[in-house]
């Protein structure tokens, strides 16, 4: 019987702010720096990816969006709290790590989709949901 490979557990996070970066390392040598900006459209919330294929919510004008804090989420994921008052995304650990490895691509099918759609990343009026929006609006 074969057994189950375990995936990359990190070893240290930090938030530069400055930068409006998340780095993380794990236990396999691999570290990744992640932008506020590219986690923020990436979130695996419901809001963000709908709740089922083809349902996603193209995430515009997210450019100067920070990570205002934080939070464990027992021991596999962490919970980051963004200036735009997004909170509902849980980023596993499996997830971070797939977000580094195809964040190149990621990226550039983002840019692709802004510009099809005729977004940006810049903030606007248009695009700028108030903070204390409910959720991803399917839930009472």
């Amino acid at each position: 019987m074969a057994m189950a490979t375990s995936s990359p557990a990190p070893v240290n996070i930090t938030l530069h702010a400055a930068s409006r970066v998340f780095e993380i390392e794990y236990d396999d040598g691999l570290s990744f720096k992640l932008p506020f900006e590219f986690m923020r459209v990436h979130s695996p919330s419901a809001e963000v990816r709908g709740h089922g294929p083809g349902q996603g919510t193209l995430q515009a004008g997210k450019r100067d969006v920070t990570i205002t804090e934080v939070q464990p989420i027992g021991h596999y994921a962490v919970q980051p709290l963004f200036s735009d008052g997004h909170t509902s995304g849980i980023f596993s650990w499996e997830y971070l790590y797939e977000l580094g490895v195809n964040q190149s691509r990621l990226w550039d099918e983002y840019l692709q989709q802004l510009q099809a759609a005729g977004a940006s990343r810049e903030r606007t009026e248009t695009n700028v949901a108030a903070p204390s929006a409910p959720g991803c609006g399917h839930h009472g």
